[in-house]
């Protein structure tokens, strides 16, 4: 029996405009549940105004876009509790340890008592890799890959249904890079996350996600790796084609 909302994210007639200048016109997307979905695409396209759109921060021309089944609306209360964002830059508070930043959500949304709440926070910082001597650090007291972890636990400290990352291995060496998408594998296949992301890393692509949306000419192709790599349009085919994709295509651990 399929599952309630078996498309936890559906957008449908999004429109997105600046002036003149056309950025999405009449895209369509419906995101599955439990899926590990990336979004790619050129300078331009549009992917963080599409991200920011499906949080409620930016308000589209024209659509519909429903988040587990409620209409999202431009800076209006929605099931925000419901997600979890890793945004870019980290964007933890420089103010507050890393203990105190992931905590913060829980204080905001709960009435938990604080003793549950440090405890809750504490989990998730060991969630996704980090220890109580991090927790006890400044965000600028971390390296990068500690930062991303650090804004990671964070976002999952609601225990959301949805986890959207913003280029979660941007800046990261290699190894560092590798380590994330091992973590992110990881969680996805334990907390019953629906994610998507927004990356260039074509190792991730090809290691991590289940499908690919790619915005082309102000609209999206979404497809399995396998299906999006045989595409014919020019743009797919040159990103794919390039060399470093078809080395992560040839190193890619099996899924499953």
């Amino acid at each position: 029996m399929a599952e309630q909302h078996e498309h936890v994210i559906s957008i449908r007639g999004l429109h997105n405009r600046f002036g003149k200048q056309v950025v999405h016109d009449g895209l369509e997307l419906e995101v599955r549940r439990d899926e590990i979905l990336a979004v790619v695409g050129g300078s331009g396209t549009g992917k963080s105004v599409l991200l920011r759109s499906i949080l409620g921060l930016h308000g589209p021309n024209e659509g519909v876009i429903e988040v587990l089944g409620n209409r999202i609306r431009h800076l209006e209360p929605g099931p925000h509790k419901k997600w979890g964002v890793l945004f870019q830059g980290g964007a933890l508070l420089s103010g507050l340890t890393v203990q105190e930043n992931v905590e913060l959500p829980i204080a905001l949304h709960s009435d938990l008592p604080i003793e549950t709440r440090r405890e809750l926070a504490v989990m998730k910082i060991f969630m996704v890799g980090l220890d109580l001597t991090a927790a006890a650090k400044y965000p600028n007291e971390l390296s990068g890959g500690m930062r991303k972890r650090a804004s990671l636990a964070r976002a999952l400290s609601l225990e959301p249904k949805i986890l959207f990352l913003d280029e979660p291995t941007a800046g990261l060496d290699p190894l560092a890079a590798t380590e994330f998408d091992e973590l992110i594998s990881y969680l996805h296949a334990n907390l019953d996350l629906t994610i998507m992301m927004i990356t260039h890393d074509v190792d991730t692509l090809f290691n991590v996600c289940d499908r690919v949306a790619v915005l082309v000419n102000k609209g999206i192709i979404v497809d399995t790796l396998e299906g999006i790599v045989e595409n014919p349009d020019p743009w797919i085919q040159q990103y794919f084609g390039d060399p470093r994709a078809v080395r992560a295509r040839k190193a890619a651990r099996p899924k499953g």
